[in-house]
């Protein structure tokens, strides 16, 4: 049902009344409005006073706390209470607003010089701080000198929002605040942003002006020389800033404060300051952006360990074959860690926003603090002469004290009392009155000596407070040696470096961001550290080598090239070569102490091995591979767009023991059995077959026997090839006994067809009935300990001259010289584009 329509009646108009129309302008009325609106915003919220530098609601939360006695000696107090009394006194505003301009002067990254000091969660750079019903607050040290002297007439106040009380207009800023701490807020047709000084530097610029009232820019800046951020870091190019300081308007550039250092295998940038209003999430979140749309590279992690013990500390990792100062550079043209700073020193002198530059704003401050003194002189002299007045008053009651007595008792009220003090004593009323009013009790504490002490004292007092009144040179000392005690009490050093430039950027002629294409050798050990040489040089035999693991296979390919990883299960993994650490120039025997380990590399599977490097072509006659079982397989090369495939199908049971890359096809593929079995054949025999071939028969195993070492001999190398043969016992724990050693030269071992059984190459002692170790190749023959100290082999004997010699310690991997391996590939590796991948 719909509800009935309520029934309204028109009243009449009374006789006597008279109607108005005012037509207006529409325009006229939204101009006037705005304008109205806009002197709101400008005088009452966004620009600060250029004589104190504060808002209209900071110098109310200041004062506020000054009135509650919120002083730097007494407890703090919730926040809320702060924001209440602030909103319910003298800022008709939303609390919101309040509590930001609280928080805001209690940061140290915003303010220079904080002016409240918080307790509890006030935020950071990057979070925003906690509610105000949980955050306490109370007057930071230099918000005293801020607030100073306010109670003795050194500034005028005005009636607050309802007139029932009273506010300053401005503070008496014992602190130059709006140069030391600046200013940001954006009001209707005009905005201010102002950097913080060093309140040292000020100082200083502020005593030299006084000395010397027709100093220009030139001379101040030799005391300021620029901005003093918060949070430190650099100032590049200083022309900005001199623009700034003759015409208020000017642009700076801030840079992050950042440096090299090594963490773990990598070089890292470590950032510790951060520009100007740069937290470090804004940071990270861009420097992820880039990396993931490919716009940066050479960056592999980026950690913030920032914390209250460090600091700041912003870790930025980078990838091996990146220069880290030339990253830096481009982290500096890329990201937050350079920013901007558009200095534009708008501020309300007498009321009216103007722009100023260095000089005005320094006079400006002078004339406030001038006027303060000499108010504040006068009315201490007022004070003393008031007082002074009393105690000669005093002095005169007291010499006859009897008779004053009499005279007060004598008398039927007060007022009589006071016309016959004043008529007999010649007193003045004020005089009269202090006595009437005096205690009898404080009669015992006045002498004529004290009283006459108070009376020189006050007469001293007068007659300085009057020389500074009269005297403008005084006054101005005054001043001068006031600011030079705030600077004392609540100076600190200088925390941004100003450079007049940045330097030469890296560009590709000076510092490339990147690793030259150049040729260099990539190097697998046989406890599988990864490493590359710094050039395209082989490495060296090896006669004088320290403590380390032998060099097990080696590739040349370059410096920003890919290699292949050829592992036990029979995978091809793709292996970049920038990411390897680059060893020591001067290493003609290079160690790989200071390698990668694969396995930070590659992801392995459980028990699977890397056996050797190999280079990533579609030429040459390929790789070669035997497994356990005697398998023997020829692959073509060939290269996939993917970062692994198989090289060969294996059987059940079986892994491959022995893989690398052919240079020729014409070597001579060697087994070696576990029962001390050696065939060697032409690699011409075994026919070239595709990834998913699983090769074909390469050595007759007898039963229950398996494949020990299989690998490419040279027989035409210059120095010769040996084949090395360590013995022990099946029932033995591995390691636990040295064995016994032979070395054999190769050539004494003829060659014998594919699938065939071989010749035996070592005889057993009595408890061995195994190799544990064999290996074949170019002579001098390497071997190294699981500790890593080289090991001697014996020097070679004939193939029938019967068992091997007993070692005194177990070897876990022999190798050869490499550089006549390499020479094939040394010889072909003349510019970065010579090798594929």
């Amino acid at each position: 049902m719909a509800p009935m329509a309520r029934r309204s009646t028109k009243q009449d108009l009374p006789d006597d009344f008279e109607e108005h129309i005012l037509d207006i302008d529409i325009g006229d009325e939204m101009r006037a409005s705005f304008l109205e609106y806009s002197y709101s915003v400008i005088y009452s919220r966004a620009l600060p006073d250029a004589r104190d530098g504060l808002k209209p609601v900071q110098r109310r939360i200041l004062y506020t706390m000054n009135d509650m006695g919120l002083r730097p000696d007494r407890g703090h107090v919730k926040s809320a209470r702060v924001v209440g009394e602030v909103m319910g006194r003298l800022h008709p505003h939303g609390d919101g607003a309040i509590y930001d301009a609280l928080v805001r002067m209690a940061q140290p990254w915003s303010m220079r010089l904080p002016m409240v000091d918080g307790h509890g969660n006030f935020g950071s750079p990057d979070d925003s701080p906690a509610a105000m019903r949980y955050t306490e607050c109370r007057m930071a040290p230099p918000a005293v000198a801020m607030t100073a002297d306010i109670d003795e007439e050194t500034v005028d106040f005005r009636p607050n929002y309802d007139s029932r009380e009273l506010e300053p207009s401005v503070l008496p800023a014992a602190i130059p605040n709006l140069l030391v701490n600046g200013s940001a807020g954006i009001a209707v047709g005009m905005a201010t942003n102002m950097a913080p000084h060093n309140l040292v530097e000020v100082v200083q610029a502020l005593r030299h002006l006084i000395k010397q009232p027709k100093a220009g820019v030139e001379d101040l800046m030799r005391f300021i020389p620029g901005p003093d951020l918060p949070t430190g870091g650099k100032i590049v190019g200083l022309e900005g800033i001199r623009e700034a300081y003759e015409t208020g308007r000017g642009t700076f550039k801030m840079r992050a404060t950042a440096r090299i250092e090594s963490i773990g295998r990598r070089k890292g940038i470590v950032v510790t300051e951060l520009p100007y209003g740069v937290g470090t999430e804004k940071v990270v979140e861009r420097i992820k952006t880039l990396v993931q749309s490919k716009k940066l590279q050479g960056i592999a992690d980026i950690k913030d360990l920032t914390d209250r013990a460090k600091g700041l500390q912003l870790v930025i990792e980078v990838k091996n074959g990146f220069v880290p100062e030339a990253l830096l550079e481009q982290l500096y043209r890329q990201t937050p860690l350079e920013d901007s700073f558009g200095i534009n020193n708008v501020a309300l002198v007498e009321g009216q926003p103007r722009t100023l530059g260095l000089v005005e704003l320094l006079q400006v401050f002078l004339q406030h603090r001038f006027d303060v003194v000499r108010r504040r002189s006068r009315f201490r002299r007022d004070k003393a002469a008031r007082r002074l007045h009393l105690v000669e008053g005093l002095l005169i009651a007291i010499l006859d004290i009897d008779e004053v007595i009499q005279l007060i008792r004598g008398s039927d009220d007060r007022g009589q009392a006071r016309e016959k003090l004043m008529t007999v004593f010649e007193l003045t009323e004020p005089q009269a009155d202090y006595i009437l009013e005096m205690q009898l009790g404080r009669l015992t504490r006045f002498s004529t000596l004290e009283l006459e002490k108070e009376k020189s004292e006050l007469d001293a007092e007068i007659e300085r407070l009057e020389a500074i009144l009269a005297d403008d040179a005084l006054l101005r000392k005054v001043v001068s040696d006031e600011l030079a005690e705030i600077a004392k009490t609540y100076g600190t050093p200088r925390r941004t470096v100003l450079l007049e430039s940045a330097g030469t950027p890296a560009t590709a002629s000076a510092v490339p961001l990147e690793v030259p294409d150049d040729p260099c050798f990539a190097l697998l050990s046989s406890s599988g550290l990864l490493a590359r040489t710094s050039s395209g040089r082989p490495v060296g035999a090896g006669e004088n080598r320290a403590n380390h693991d032998v060099v097990v296979s080696a590739v040349a390919t370059t410096a920003r090239g890919e290699v292949g990883v050829l592992t036990s299960q029979g995978r091809l993994l793709r292996l970049g070569v920038l990411d390897l650490p680059v060893l020591p120039p001067q290493a003609d025997d290079p160690h790989l102490q200071g390698g990668l380990p694969l396995t930070e590399m590659l992801a392995l599977a459980a028990g699977e091995r890397a056996l050797a490097l190999c280079r990533i072509t579609a030429e040459g006659p390929g790789l070669a591979l035997g497994t356990r079982e005697g398998v023997v397989k020829r692959v073509n090369p060939e290269v996939l767009g993917r970062d692994e495939w198989p090289v060969i199908g294996l059987r059940e049971g079986d892994e491959v023991v022995g893989a690398l890359e052919l240079v020729t096809g014409e070597e001579s593929l060697c087994f070696i059995t576990s029962d001390a079995s050696l065939l060697h054949f032409s690699a011409s025999l075994v026919r070239p077959q595709g990834r998913s071939g699983g090769g074909m028969a390469g050595i007759k195993l007898a039963a229950g026997q398996r494949v020990v070492w299989f690998g490419a001999v040279d027989p035409a190398a210059p120095d010769g090839s040996v084949v090395v043969t360590a013995s022990g016992s099946s029932t033995a724990l591995p390691g636990t006994e040295p064995g016994a050693f032979k070395v054999t030269p190769f050539g004494e071992y003829p060659a014998k067809g594919r699938a065939t059984g071989g010749v035996r190459c070592h005889r057993f002692l009595k408890g061995e009935d195994t190799l544990v170790l064999a290996w074949a190749g170019t002579a001098p023959a390497r071997a190294a300990a699981a500790s890593g100290a080289p090991v001697e082999l014996p020097e070679p004997t004939g193939r029938r001259d019967g068992s091997g010699v007993p070692g005194s310690q177990p070897v876990v991997a022999v190798a050869g010289p490499l550089a006549p391996r390499l020479a094939p590939f040394a010889t072909a590796v003349e510019s970065p584009a010579d090798v594929e991948g």
